[in-house]
């Protein structure tokens, strides 16, 4: 809107045919420029998305199964089964919290290390026992390899500079169109829907990016139900 202004008071033959058809190219590279980074970083924002939302999904499943194997082992392994649901659960607190929108500082040490430790501790009696040992061994070790997934995709990886230099390109590229357009309320409602449009794209990519916090957030159900099925 403040290029819109600048069409009023710069003198006219700055917007012969020849000053207008440079700056169209100059803008026309800049705004492929941003078409192209802004459509990476989109993508890559997305899978990022999808890999902790999948993470999070083999993390509930690989709880359950670590508790139905202590469960099979036999009544032995009822105090490690209430500590798996104890650290579960206080990790679903940390991760989403319910009183704020943003995720609590995550300690990946806290209370699995403790779990393996004491399935490594168990006195297996038969075969049978010592094979079950052996399976939750392993899916507390990926249960501690899925947990610092979790932990070290809190918080945003799109580095500040730039998103400020996507933005410096965007500027340009709108002012450009408000500097060869008359001021009237079509083309102020054009540009506002295309404004809009462009700061939505911004908008998606930095809720993806941060996947525990914001309005667009991986979903906990899957934990939640994993949880609500421990120690049963």
């Amino acid at each position: 809107m403040l290029a819109t202004r600048l069409h009023t008071v710069l003198p006219k033959h700055y917007f012969d045919a020849e000053s207008k058809d440079t700056v169209k190219v100059g803008i026309g590279l800049i705004a492929t420029m941003t078409a192209l980074v802004l459509g990476l970083v989109t993508a890559s924002a997305k899978s990022s998305f999808d890999s902790v939302n999948t993470a999070v999904k083999g993390f509930a499943t690989q709880t359950l199964a670590l508790d139905r194997t202590l469960a099979r082992y036999g009544s032995e392994t009822a105090e490690i089964r209430k500590e798996l649901k104890r650290v579960i659960g206080g990790r679903i607190d940390l991760i989403w919290p319910q009183n704020s929108a943003k995720p609590t500082s995550l300690d990946p040490l806290s209370g699995g290390e403790e779990i393996a430790r004491a399935i490594r501790n168990l006195k297996p009696r038969d075969d049978s026992q010592r094979a079950l040992q052996a399976r939750a061994l392993d899916l507390g070790e990926t249960l501690l390899q899925s947990r610092w997934i979790v932990s070290t995709s809190v918080g945003a990886s799109v580095p500040l500079p730039f998103l400020a230099v996507l933005l410096f390109w965007l500027t340009i590229t709108f002012a450009s169109f408000g500097l060869f357009a008359p001021r009237n309320a079509m083309v102020v409602a054009v540009l506002f829907v295309c404004a809009l449009s462009v700061a939505s794209a911004l908008f998606l990519v930095l809720e993806m990016d941060g996947p525990f916090d914001g309005i667009l957030r991986v979903s906990a159900e899957p934990l939640r139900s994993a949880y609500a099925r421990l120690n049963q």
